[in-house]
């Protein structure tokens, strides 16, 4: 039996399930908007696309006219009354008109990589210019393996079908109308034997097409999910091979893998005997086309070249929609992607800063005033809180976990808009900043430290992207980061590998205090900064943090309550409440929740 499935949510948030813009298998909602949208992004050089289309056009009319001057020539030869010249001038004609489709082909193919690359391009730019602009929500309700996959499966889908089906189809297009026209031209009644198989497959291809465009949509999203579990699991190996989660994480890698592995079966099925029934059927056309072809040849005088001619084009009427067929696979698995990705773009963006929104010059004074928020309706996380910090001061939440000391923080910097109550920074309501304002004046030291690939310099710049040479080692010796920085083989040019993967836990975290201490904000918060190293390390730890934390305020949870005895106030949440509020001296004496926790009387789980 599978072992659980771990889905870590973001911190302080909800965990990660199916958002907004993440729908499950099922058709496309909206096909028609789906193709109007991919439109859109091919159609920008209105130009080379009018030339792209000219050449499918020229392509298909002159395979069509190539094989319209078969007739003449077997003609000619059946009668026995044409002359070697002649013959030689129509087979230099019909050479001169397939070399000039060539050339035509060529061409059409070349751009229409050109332009299907353009298009993803822009794509890829739109899908992650809005991924830059969504809520911090979005990141905690939606699996990171799965956003991940709108870039590279989705996206990919969509350039395959771009760069191939869309040129079949308007060739196609234009083949059956040529087609057509020149069977009425060649003999009126053997077009009306071949147009009746038509319904016959326009029949079947819908039967067959309705099925695979479920499938491949529900292929694509267990794609996305099998990727996502991928992305944790490796992320998270560690983890799993402390708790010794190696064969319940391959279960479950199983169950995934064969989910995507039945899903796959069904849509290449149902995308693969497309071509096969719809051929047959062509190959029922032709056989009829040719027998009746013959009984007019002996009956009513039809000539030897106009029945060759006819028979090939049945073939060629029929050939557009064995095409389209063998496409299927590749045009639904494209429009499930397309819908995905759009699915995102499509998805709420942060609030526009009102237009009389203001960038402030901040001290750091941080007030709640009876704040009450929850992730969801049906669970309120804090409720009621008032709190005050004022400028330079050092404020500790503790308490039990869950009782919402992270959500206080995500709450300051607007990561979640509160439901009731105000939040101000000296005295402006937080809503009233611009976001980009506020946040900059917010420094974050968190539990998770996360680096770049780049230098250990780029890394700490970061903080502060204008942040001079000489102020990024200044930031570093604050932090107590310089002396290590130095022993690194390139000293601030050397690069990170893997997130920090060539470096110690704690080095990694000076990186981060380092990254906090350049950025010159007023305001920093310590969410458990300390709590994933060890005692002598978090000393060392500590002593940067000190440095940073003078004049600015500094808002710090904590689960080693040994870390902030310094506090200028201790504030001891339970339950989305703050029960107790003071410095350690005063809490011990009150003998209330913090005493126990500090004494061991209770646990801080």
């Amino acid at each position: 039996m599978a072992g659980p499935t771990i889905r870590p949510g973001g911190a302080g948030g909800p965990g990660r399930g199916p958002g907004r813009g993440m729908r499950p298998g099922g058709k496309p909602k909206d096909m028609q908007k789906t193709l109007l949208r991919l439109w859109d992004y091919i159609s920008t050089d209105k130009v080379t696309l009018a030339f792209v289309f000219f050449c499918v056009i020229f392509s298909t009319v002159s395979s069509l006219a190539g094989s319209y001057m078969l007739r003449p020539v077997i003609n000619s030869i059946a009668s026995g009354e044409g002359d070697t010249t002649g013959l030689l001038k129509l087979l230099l004609i019909m050479l001169g008109i397939y070399a000039a489709g060539i050339v035509t082909q060529y061409l059409q193919s070349r751009i229409m990589i050109g332009i299907s690359q353009k298009a993803l391009l822009k794509l890829r730019n739109d899908l992650f210019t809005k991924v830059q602009r969504l809520p911090v929500r979005f990141y905690d309700t939606n699996n990171h393996g799965d956003i991940m996959s709108r870039f590279t499966n989705d996206v990919d889908a969509v350039g395959e079908m771009l760069s191939n089906t869309v040129v079949q189809l308007i060739a196609g297009a234009v083949s059956i109308v040529g087609t057509f026209a020149l069977m009425c031209y060649t003999n009126i009644y053997l077009t009306l034997v071949t147009v009746v198989m038509v319904p016959l497959m326009i029949r079947a291809g819908q039967s067959v097409a309705k099925r695979s465009r479920k499938y491949y949509s529900g292929q694509q999203t267990a794609l996305g999910a099998l990727n996502g579990y991928i992305e944790e699991t490796v992320t998270g190996q560690k983890v799993v091979k402390v708790f010794c989660h190696e064969k319940a994480a391959e279960e479950e890698f199983d169950r995934l893998n064969s989910d995507l592995k039945d899903k796959q079966i069904k849509a290449q099925f149902f995308g693969g005997i497309m071509g096969p029934v719809m051929g047959n059927l062509g190959q029922v056309s032709y056989s009829l086309t040719a027998c009746f072809g013959g009984i007019l040849c002996v009956l009513k005088g039809f000539d030897v070249g106009g029945l060759a001619v006819f028979v090939n084009y049945s073939r060629q009427f029929s050939r557009p929609i064995n095409e389209v067929a063998m496409q299927v696979n590749t045009i639904f698995s494209a429009l499930a992607g397309a819908e995905r990705v759009f699915g995102v773009m499509d998805t709420p963006a942060e609030e526009e800063d009102a237009a009389e929104a203001v960038e402030p010059s901040v001290r750091g004074g941080v007030t709640f005033d009876h704040v009450t928020f929850g992730y969801s309706p049906e669970k309120v996380i804090l409720k009621d809180v008032s709190l005050y910090a004022k400028p330079g001061q050092k404020i500790a939440f503790v308490g039990s976990t869950g009782a919402g000391k992270t959500t206080i923080t995500n709450l300051i910097n607007r990561f979640y808009d509160i439901d009731r109550g105000k939040i101000t920074i000296d005295g402006i309501d937080i809503r009233e900043f611009k976001r980009d304002a506020l946040r900059k004046n917010i420094a974050f030291v968190l539990q998770d430290t996360h680096l770049f690939t780049g230098t250990v310099r780029e890394n700490i710049r970061y903080g502060r992207l204008k942040a001079t040479d000489e102020e990024v080692e200044q930031a570093a010796r604050t932090a107590g980061a310089h002396s290590f920085i130095m022993r690194l083989e390139h000293g601030y040019d050397t690069m990170i590998e893997g997130d920090g993967a060539n470096l110690s836990q704690g080095q990694r975290q000076l990186l981060n205090i380092a990254r906090a201490a350049v950025s010159k904000a007023p305001i920093l918060v310590l969410d458990e900064a300390t709590s994933s190293v060890d005692t002598r390390t978090e000393k060392h730890i500590e002593h940067g943090m000190d440095r940073i934390m003078a004049e600015r305020t500094t808002l710090v949870i904590a689960h080693r309550l040994s870390t902030v005895r310094n506090a200028d106030a201790i504030l001891v949440l339970e339950n989305g409440e703050i029960i107790e509020r003071g410095n350690h001296e005063e809490l011990l004496e009150r003998k209330g929740r913090y005493y126990n926790l500090y004494t061991g009387l209770c646990e801080l789980t």
